[in-house]
């Protein structure tokens, strides 16, 4: 296939990538939470490859883990525990061969996201 999946996380609260987050990617099949992987955003709150490879695209369910506590905590942003937001998990799915780009959007209230290019 020549699908694949890549994501990035920006912090909207303070208009700047989010790096040093924790994602874990996993697939479900029949139900069951398969992991594929799991990656740390960088400077530019990317990752440093696809976190979908082509060579390990399928269609399907899928869902990203943002472990986005910690970069909260880091940025002087958290309120006192428990954090509003510690994880943030999107499921989505992907029926397309194609490239598939999900996006976290954070502050320390709220998250969005989407499909992106």
């Amino acid at each position: 296939m020549n699908g694949f999946l890549t994501t990035h996380v920006l912090d909207t609260a303070k208009g700047c990538p989010a790096a040093g987050i924790h994602i874990e990617l996993f697939r479900y099949d029949n139900g069951q939470a398969i992991k594929l992987g799991e990656a740390v955003t960088n400077a530019d709150g990317r990752t440093d490859s696809p976190i979908l490879s082509k060579e390990d695209f399928a269609l399907g369910q899928y869902e990203l883990v943002f472990h986005a506590g910690d970069y909260l905590r880091s940025t002087g942003q958290a309120a006192q525990a428990p954090l509003f937001l510690d994880v943030v998990p999107i499921r989505f799915g992907m029926s397309q061969d194609d490239h598939y780009h999900v996006p976290l959007l954070l502050s320390a209230h709220g998250f969005s996201t989407y499909r992106g290019s």
